[in-house]
């Protein structure tokens, strides 16, 4: 190989990786968050949107209107207000990664760099709970941040969760709904 082809070839990887590497969205955080919803790392459709749980068929925004009454019809900004209303948080457990697509089964686990979630916690006093949203979210806050998130908040509840993703066919519908049911018991009456 000449060395002109092997700096090509340099330069295709290199945005190849490029690519694939996924940032996630900044944190949406009421003054008093009492529940923290976590993700693994937004889909496609969400980066392409700037917001969360953008997939038409993603079922996060439903699950809302179920059990906290927020018309997930509702202008993106205006939802994002009223869940803050209720005291609810949204991020991602990871900050970076490789993923190519959407889906969390295809994150590449060495090039997962985690969100700043206990510096969250450290200044929501009031956050009762953390749901994380799917497998992966669970797995990677675990391997990542739980052990320091605890240490931080003993008594800071964890629910994983199925996830809402489209990609999500194995667990059916009532079941999916009556595990996100939790959002009912942490989140509060709206706040003014």
């Amino acid at each position: 190989m000449t060395k002109g082809a092997s700096s090509t070839a340099a330069s295709s990887s290199a945005a190849a990786a490029a690519s694939t590497r996924r940032s996630s969205l900044a944190p949406v955080v009421p003054p008093q968050a009492r529940l923290l919803v976590l993700g693994s790392m937004p889909g496609v459709a969400s980066l392409q949107a700037q917001r969360y749980y953008a997939h038409p068929r993603n079922l996060f925004w439903p699950m809302v209107e179920r059990f906290l009454g927020i018309a997930a019809t509702q202008p993106y900004e205006q939802r994002l207000a009223a869940l803050q209303q209720h005291g609810v948080a949204l991020w991602d457990v990871l900050q970076h990664c490789e993923r190519k697509g959407s889906l969390d089964g295809a994150i590449v686990r060495a090039s997962e760099v985690p969100n700043a979630i206990p510096n969250l916690i450290a200044t929501q006093p009031a956050l009762r709970a953390i749901v994380l949203n799917g497998q992966r979210a669970a797995t990677s806050f675990r391997r990542h941040l739980q052990a320091e998130c605890l240490q931080l908040r003993p008594a800071l509840h964890i629910h994983a969760l199925p996830s809402t993703s489209p990609a999500n066919q194995s667990i059916p519908l009532q079941d999916r709904q009556q595990a996100w049911s939790v959002l009912s018991d942490y989140a509060g009456t709206p706040t003014p």
